[in-house]
């Protein structure tokens, strides 16, 4: 920001800023948006940001964000296929997966991918809630559904590794997605391809 701008104005741009895909031409203009909301309008605002992080917490099965006390309303679900588990990345690849409204399983959140170069190892993914699912029994099948990146490769080739002398069928999205695609942004029709075509690993 330039020279005239007040500190918290500048440290609330950079805040924004912080935030993934929002440059900071834009975080400067969401930090003016904010200055310009009546206070009232600003202080909830600020309050949702902090309910969200308070009342927000992972499910202790799959993984994914709930505001439920014990399971997310997935994993509660008497009409889910508890037997297939489709493993994402991350909490807005289920939302995306649920939108084509043709899968019936349940997932596993693993909340980021195996990638040395960025320092992630296997032991700061929720992998070990996900074998611990398949040690309990019930698990028939699990659809790596991580992104067609190197490292969504890798962290499937990975579990698929892992998984497999568990005894369970590991099946791979077939993807209609240049190498390099993302979940989130694909449309419903494509995803639904994938999942009906996925392929045994």
């Amino acid at each position: 920001m330039d020279n005239f701008s007040a500190l918290p104005l500048v440290v609330l741009a950079e805040k924004f800023a912080a935030l993934p895909g929002i440059g900071m031409k834009t975080a400067q203009r969401l930090a003016y948006a904010v200055m310009e909301m009546p206070e009232q309008d600003a202080r909830e605002f600020a309050e949702a940001i902090l309910n969200a992080k308070h009342q927000i917490h992972d499910c202790p099965v799959c993984q994914n964000l709930t505001e439920q006390p014990d399971a997310c309303p997935i994993c509660a679900s008497t009409k889910r296929d508890h037997s297939t588990v489709c493993v994402v990345e991350g909490p807005k690849d289920v939302a995306a997966i649920e939108r084509t409204n043709e899968y019936d399983g349940v997932y596993h959140v693993l909340h980021g991918l195996i990638s040395p170069l960025d320092g992630v190892s296997p032991d700061q993914l929720r992998i070990a809630q996900l074998l611990d699912r398949i040690r309990q029994g019930g698990v028939r099948e699990l659809i790596m559904a991580t992104n067609p990146s190197v490292e969504g490769e890798a962290t499937a080739m990975y579990l698929s590794r892992l998984c497999k002398p568990l005894g369970v069928k590991v099946t791979r999205l077939a993807f209609g997605l240049p190498v390099g695609g993302v979940i989130e942004y694909t449309d419903e029709v494509t995803l639904y391809r994938a999942l009906s075509n996925r392929s045994e690993m």
